[in-house]
């Protein structure tokens, strides 16, 4: 039989199972450490032609292994260099049309690196090669949020508890505590946070910076609750208060290391200080 034939029929309905798994986890951990420098080198490898047109249509098929997530991933990489598309930021080094080269390249490997299984070995390989030619191999096995990560980690799987409050009366006291919280010491917090902010920018983390409020933001959001029909989130109301809150603190401790401590404990204390577990030793003290 026809070895694409074979190859075609190949079936993944979870991640987990996916034949072509370190490769997808090695490209998706690496988006945001893309750095700005890696940008043009990135894009002087994208180069169309009508073979690679053929293997990207193909990569974006129906029959191609979880199309959807390689959608939802293009999703996700347009959220991580937006800021590098528009080009208005003044801490921008990159020109626009040579970001917007170099997610064309982004976005192949993302896409060839999922459809593994349906395409050949040399359209896999063409869809790669700018890719490579960066990343000649994995440099991350999953997204670096520093010395701090497991606090980070901690807080964004605090949100989906929050999300689900309605049934909840521990997480919906949480809840309560932070709406009062996130009223006080606001513009000084709000200061606090764009030198957080710079610190991402200068130490070349304001792309895991986006990721980590992008993740949070889709832990607290949900469809409305199929019981009593409350959304998680409501742009204008407590909702929106207590995820700007959250984020904000995890956030601040992504870039601790580079930040004074009277900016992290100002931000990060109205929401560690209500948790126990997160209350831990500085990793460098």
């Amino acid at each position: 039989m026809d070895r694409h034939l074979l190859k075609s029929r190949v079936t993944v309905t979870r991640l987990e199972d996916h034949p072509n798994l370190p490769e997808i986890l090695g490209v998706l951990a690496q988006l945001a450490h893309v750095s700005d420098g890696e940008l043009p080198r990135l894009a002087s490898g994208w180069v169309n032609s009508p073979a690679l047109a053929v293997a990207r249509d193909k990569a974006l098929s129906p029959e191609s292994p979880l199309v959807v997530e390689v959608l939802a991933a293009f999703d996700a990489v347009s959220a991580l260099f937006a800021e590098d598309v528009a080009g208005e930021a003044p801490y921008l080094t990159v020109e626009p049309a040579v970001a917007v080269r170099a997610l064309k390249a982004v976005r192949d490997a993302v896409a060839a690196a999922y459809a593994r299984p349906v395409l050949s070995r040399s359209e896999h390989a063409a869809l790669m090669r700018p890719w490579w030619a960066v990343y000649p191999r994995p440099t991350v096995d999953e997204p670096d949020l520093g010395a701090r990560s497991e606090q980070v980690k901690g807080l964004l799987g605090l949100l989906p508890r929050l999300a689900g409050r309605c049934h909840d009366d521990t997480g919906r006291a949480l809840f309560d505590a932070l709406v009062d919280r996130s009223f006080i010491a606001e513009s000084e917090r709000a200061e606090a946070v764009e030198a957080a902010f710079q610190a991402a920018v200068v130490t070349g983390r304001r792309r895991v910076w986006t990721l980590v409020r992008r993740s949070g933001a889709d832990g607290l959001s949900r469809p409305p609750c199929p019981e009593c029909r409350t959304p998680a989130v409501d742009e204008d109301g407590d909702s929106r208060r207590v995820m700007e809150l959250c984020l904000d603190a995890a956030c601040a401790l992504l870039v601790t290391d580079a930040l004074p401590d009277s900016c992290t404990d100002l931000i990060t204390t109205p929401v560690t200080s209500l948790l126990p577990t997160q209350r831990v030793a500085d990793p460098s003290s």
